[in-house]
């Protein structure tokens, strides 16, 4: 199967329920465009889910392509009790940490993201140069690099991914209550390290 990485990607607005089911069965029937399409909609906020725990951008263009991989194969059995986008993000959740228990490195969790940040610029872009396109940006990831994982995740999931907060619980086994209070204790975490930069 093609996993599509071309520059210039062109996003496709939110579907409604009826849309993302006839994406989701042509996906099934095999149909390419439908599947670059499904690939287009959600690659982005995995690799930028998989390198905020791998901490490896060469790992997180691995994971995001098994994540596609995954969930095209298991798209027969997705059920609509939550959203795609969520039941995607799951997938790449899982990969990502059975990556990391695999490498049996825990320690990179205390590492940075500075291989990211060093990218140098391509003449084309690509959805992992376009993750981090400012230095504000930067300083951001940056300061979600310093919270420990349980915190970081939430962060991503819910503040870089839009994901809300009933889904992130779903996808992490968590109730929502803790999702809340991981997500306090992150703010005020990144509130402080992020003091230094004026305006938001």
């Amino acid at each position: 199967m093609k996993v599509f990485t071309s520059a210039h990607v062109i996003y496709a607005e939110r579907m409604d329920t009826a849309e993302s089911s006839l994406l989701i069965s042509r996906c099934i029937a095999g149909d390419e465009y439908s599947i670059e399409m499904f690939v287009r909609q959600h690659e982005i906020g995995v690799f930028r889910l998989a390198i905020s725990i791998l901490r490896d951008r060469s790992e997180a263009n691995e994971v995001t392509q098994e994540t596609f991989i995954a969930a095209i194969k298991s798209l027969p059995s997705y059920q609509e009790r939550s959203s795609l986008k969520a039941w995607v993000y799951t997938i790449a959740l899982n990969i990502s940490r059975s990556r990391l228990r695999k490498r049996k490195v825990l320690e990179k969790l205390k590492g940075s993201l500075s291989a990211l940040f060093q990218v140098e610029a391509q003449k084309h872009s690509s959805p992992e140069d376009a993750v981090i396109q400012t230095e504000k940006e930067a300083a951001i990831w940056n300061a979600l690099n310093e919270l420990d994982e349980k915190h970081r995740i939430v962060t991503v999931l819910r503040y870089f991914q839009s994901i809300h907060t009933t889904e992130i619980a779903e996808i992490l086994s968590i109730s929502e209550g803790t999702v809340h209070s991981r997500l306090h204790t992150a703010r005020e975490r990144l509130r402080i390290a992020l003091q230094h930069l004026h305006g938001d």
